[in-house]
């Protein structure tokens, strides 16, 4: 079967690069480096899977060695949610990147957004502008109490475009800047 043959391909190439033997303690040494996204899916994973889209570099914290490019179904079987969680939020920042640069119109929905991804968004300053005096706060708050209302329809014309102005002045400009370099 072809898909017994990706992950022991998976399972091979991740125990030779990792300090253990076997694969159950193998998977703990990894995190993941980095992430490029092939627009085009042109690439293969370290699996030998073909066409995949996001590019991920991960790292063994043990030894330094690195493995490129893995897909994201290929860390989801290392079993680890952490990970899983991980490849979830930087997908999601790439998806919402295009969305916005196709000016597709975007509302707080769980199509585009999500609390971890609004609260990593805040983290990592994504809402800190001069228009704020750089402390997004306020920003990020009022995004995750929109996000939050069960009932999008008594979001008013004014919250509205309030959200649609801190899209586009805070969130469009920030993951540009972030993943400018990480799209083929």
């Amino acid at each position: 079967m072809v898909g017994n043959t990706y992950f022991n391909n998976l399972i091979v190439t991740v125990i030779n690069a990792s300090e253990s033997d076997e694969w159950q303690d193998a998977v703990g040494e990894w995190e993941i480096y980095d992430c490029e996204e092939d627009e085009d899916c042109c690439s293969t994973c370290i699996c030998g899977k073909e066409n995949i889209r996001y590019l991920y570099t991960i790292r063994n914290i043990y030894n330094g060695e690195m493995l490129f490019p893995i897909g994201s179904s290929c860390i989801n079987k290392f079993g680890r949610r952490d990970l899983r969680d991980e490849t979830t939020l930087i997908e999601e920042q790439f998806r919402l990147l295009h969305a916005v640069e196709s000016n597709r119109y975007l509302s707080l929905s769980a199509e585009f957004f999500s609390r971890k991804l609004l609260r990593w968004l805040y983290e990592e300053g994504a809402f800190n502008t001069s228009y704020n005096q750089f402390d997004g706060t306020e920003d990020y708050e009022f995004m995750l109490k929109m996000f939050n209302k069960r009932d999008k329809d008594a979001i008013t014309t004014k919250q509205d475009r309030k959200i649609k102005a801190i899209i586009l002045n805070s969130i469009k400009p920030f993951l540009q800047e972030r993943l400018k370099e990480k799209i083929r």
